[in-house]
C-alpha cells in the first residue's frame, strides 16, 4: 500500500487533474483552461493527494459570499486506482480545516442525484441535503448540500 500525502495543488500537474477530471466526470468534468483558471483564482483553497509521485486526486473549494463566508467545493475528483484508500476523506477533512481556520463556519456543494457512492461519503461526514437542482447536470438532477463546519 502507497502512503498518501496531501498538499497545495500544483498547477505543475494540471494535466494530472484534468485527466482524473475528465475520468470522474466525463461529459461535466471541467476544461482544461477552467482547472487553471479555478487553480489560480484569488478565493481558492486547491489540495492534491499525492500515492508516491502520482497526483491520485485533488479538491478545489471557493470562497464565496452569500449572507457570510463560506466554502464551495467546486470539485472533488479521485483516479479511479486510488479509489476506496479514503483519499476522497482525507481531501475533505483537510479543506474542512484550512476553512475553519480560516474562520470559515459552513461548506456548500451539489451533486449528481444519481451518485450514490458520493452521497453516502458527504452524508456520512455530516452535509445534509438541502435542495434539489432541476437539470442541474444537463438532463440529469443535482442535489445540494451543506455542512456546518
Amino acid at each position: 500500500m502507497c502512503s498518501i500525502k496531501i498538499e497545495s495543488a500544483d498547477l505543475k500537474f494540471i494535466d494530472a487533474y484534468y485527466q482524473i477530471e475528465t475520468q470522474c466526470f466525463d461529459a461535466e468534468a471541467f476544461s482544461k483552461g477552467q482547472l487553471v483558471y479555478l487553480l489560480t483564482a484569488y478565493n481558492v483553497i486547491a489540495l492534491a493527494a499525492k500515492a508516491d509521485f502520482d497526483v491520485a486526486g485533488f479538491i478545489v473549494v471557493q470562497v464565496e459570499t452569500d449572507d457570510t463566508e463560506f466554502g464551495h467545493i467546486i470539485t472533488l475528483s479521485v483516479a479511479q486506482k486510488y479509489r476506496c484508500m479514503h483519499i476522497a476523506t482525507r481531501l475533505l477533512e483537510e479543506i474542512e480545516f484550512l476553512l475553519k481556520r480560516r474562520g470559515i463556519a459552513e461548506c456548500r456543494l451539489e451533486v449528481r442525484e444519481d451518485n450514490s457512492v458520493a452521497i453516502g461519503l458527504y452524508q456520512k461526514l455530516g452535509y445534509q441535503k438541502i435542495g434539489k437542482l432541476k437539470r442541474y447536470y444537463g438532463n440529469a438532477h443535482g442535489l445540494y448540500f451543506k455542512k456546518m463546519l
